[in-house]
């Protein structure tokens, strides 16, 4: 199995779904689903959802793709809300994104607020409708309480809160352990344990995957501050040396170049050390931790 390959499919299958999920830009509506659905189709890797989509393979590799795929999006809409807002002058103050305009530059800034919270309702639309997918309403609930919990104050939400709080301050290294945990890794390691879930996971694999996604999580962040530090704004599609300009709490502020790339690798070899439990129907996982880490935006 090739990794591009692997990715390129499970992607289509992500963004096929989303074409008969998002409301069409017709109606009453119209330019509001447009400003939604601009940022949802600007293109993206799709990590978390194509997560999801592996971690329910490697519990089961017969688990149907339709009872997935709604989980799936619904956290591709919450990770797409976040970049929205985080883009807007109050926050990172991002002109480009994914070598797009960002939604505030195209739509205005009240617009692209309301798109944010539009996909970020309609990610909980997605999750509470029994008619997409055939999951019970135990695991649905269970599902939609993680994810909840990922996303919010205790999660993405309060990650980015203490982000933007940190900025041009000194601070401990904790609190930049507490800011990837949060503000990235919460909804990576709510990908892997939901689509684990709606599969059937056993507790002992939950456990598992739980490790799993916090080190790819926290590899994911730490790659994100390389590239940031490294990386040219036509490679990126949004603005290089942001994180700097800003002051913002990076691995490469603390440890420099070098060192940060050491904690990354470390973070990923941990990740699939976890996996030790599970046989090949797991392989896309471990190939995922192996990209996460030598991804170049």
């Amino acid at each position: 199995m090739e990794i591009k390959d692997y990715l390129n499919k499970q992607r289509q299958l992500v963004e096929d779904a989303f074409d008969s999920y998002i409301p069409a830009t017709s109606g009453d509506f119209a330019e509001h689903i447009k400003a939604m659905r601009y940022s949802l189709e600007a293109g993206g890797k799709r990590v978390r959802p194509i997560l999801c989509l592996a971690a329910a393979g490697a519990i089961a590799d017969d688990t149907k793709s339709e009872d997935i795929l709604p989980i799936a999006c619904a956290l591709e809409c919450i990770h797409t809300y976040s970049l929205i807002h985080d883009d807007l002058p109050a926050m990172d103050n991002d002109a480009l994104r994914r070598g797009k305009a960002t939604n505030h530059i195209l739509f205005g800034e009240a617009a692209a607020i309301l798109a944010g919270d539009g996909l970020l309702t309609w990610a909980f639309d997605l999750l509470g409708d029994q008619q997409r997918g055939n999951l019970s309403a135990n695991k649905r609930l269970r599902i939609t309480h993680i994810i909840a919990r990922a996303a919010g104050s205790y999660g993405m939400v309060g990650g980015q809160a203490l982000d933007i709080a940190s900025e041009n301050t000194t601070f401990p290294f904790s609190t930049l352990q507490t800011i990837h945990r949060s503000k990235t890794g919460a909804l990576i390691t709510a990908s892997v344990l939901a689509g684990a879930m709606g599969a059937g996971a056993s507790k002992e694999q939950l456990t598992a995957l739980e490790q799993y996604g916090n080190q790819i999580g926290l590899a994911f962040q730490i790659v994100d501050d390389l590239l940031n530090a490294t990386a040219t704004t036509k490679q990126l599609g949004k603005a290089a040396g942001s994180d700097e300009a800003l002051g913002k709490a990076t691995y490469p502020a603390y440890f420099g170049i070098e060192e940060t790339r050491n904690k990354a690798k470390a973070a990923v070899e941990e990740a699939k050390t976890s996996l030790s439990l599970f046989d090949d129907k797991a392989r896309p996982l471990r190939l995922l931790a192996d990209y996460i880490y030598t991804r170049s935006n």
